[in-house]
């Protein structure tokens, strides 16, 4: 392999190279490194000429990666993740820290969750800041690209190179409003049937859990509205006749507000478990260790 002479390269481009490629945008990318949009454009010419290769090219909508730009990106990431590593040390000072912890999350997780740890925030890094990032069709891939420190939610699969462990189990419970016509009764499966359900639809495609368990006795609910976040469907059943069947976690948020009747469903539905994902190239990173016992130990306070 060919020896670089690094004497006389500026290691600030990868810094601009790494937003361009995620960014495909030279204003997007020197509004997230708060540089001018002349010098990202002046930037990116001296990256083709080191790279001699176009890296970004026109395309509909903005800029399209090469395929060498696409060979670059997890190198790149991977060798800007060692250098902050680098420069950070081995020890990790909360106290003193600054900037913001990224993860990814339904609004159900954050609801539970972001309280807890907002407040072990406070005592612990009070310089640094919480961002909960909506999930996208593939969240898994945001640790791959550094787009988030963690990710807190369903991990069945998780690829090569991502780690992740168990945070806590969680049961499901039919909803109500506690003035609805069956709120008394017992809720038997034919009575379930019968309901109309909301239901959350993160991608709004699939079937639900609850509706691949009664397909496969034959069975099928009316889902009469579907939405993409479990607190729109908290604050429809709780002003209409439609149920929802979630996670206790979060009904039990919603139940204190005594608006609402739970049930046990009429049918097994198991239980889900919620687990912390990383990047393996953070695993033993001391902020990142830091992060995940303090996730770890806000979950062990809500005593879930």
């Amino acid at each position: 392999m060919r020896e670089v002479d690094l004497r006389h390269a500026d290691l600030n481009l990868l810094v601009v190279l790494n937003a361009l490629l995620d960014e495909r945008s030279v204003t997007r990318a020197a509004m997230r490194l708060g540089m001018s949009q002349p010098a990202v454009s002046r930037a990116l010419a001296r990256l083709r000429a080191l790279f001699s290769d176009a890296l970004l090219v026109d395309g509909p909508g903005g800029y399209l990666l090469t395929s060498r730009a696409e060979d670059l990106r997890p190198l790149l990431r991977n060798t800007l993740a060692g250098v902050s590593e680098l420069l950070d040390g081995r020890t990790f000072d909360p106290m003193q820290a600054t900037g913001s912890v990224r993860l990814l999350m339904l609004d159900l997780e954050a609801a539970v969750l972001a309280p807890r740890l907002i407040a072990s925030l406070a005592v612990q890094a009070p310089a640094v800041d919480l961002q909960v990032v909506p999930p996208g069709l593939r969240p898994l891939e945001a640790l791959e690209a550094d787009a988030v420190d963690a990710l807190i939610g369903v991990v069945e699969d998780a690829p090569a190179g991502v780690k992740k462990r168990k945070l806590y189990q969680d049961n499901f419970v039919t909803l109500m409003r506690a003035e609805h016509p069956t709120a008394a009764r017992k809720l038997t499966l034919e009575r379930f049937l019968e309901l109309d359900h909301v239901v959350v639809s993160i991608t709004g495609t699939g079937r639900a859990w609850v509706d691949e368990i009664l397909a496969r006795s034959g069975r099928k609910r009316r889902v009469k509205v579907r939405v993409p976040s479990f607190f729109a469907a908290v604050e429809i059943a709780a002003r209409s006749d439609l149920v929802m069947t979630l996670p206790s976690s979060l009904a039990r948020t919603a139940a204190d507000m005594r608006r609402f009747v739970m049930a046990s469903p009429p049918l097994d539905l198991g239980s889900v478990v919620i687990s912390l994902a990383w990047h393996a190239r953070h695993q033993d990173a001391p902020r990142h260790v830091w992060l995940r016992r303090t996730i770890a130990a806000a979950v062990a306070d809500i005593g879930l």
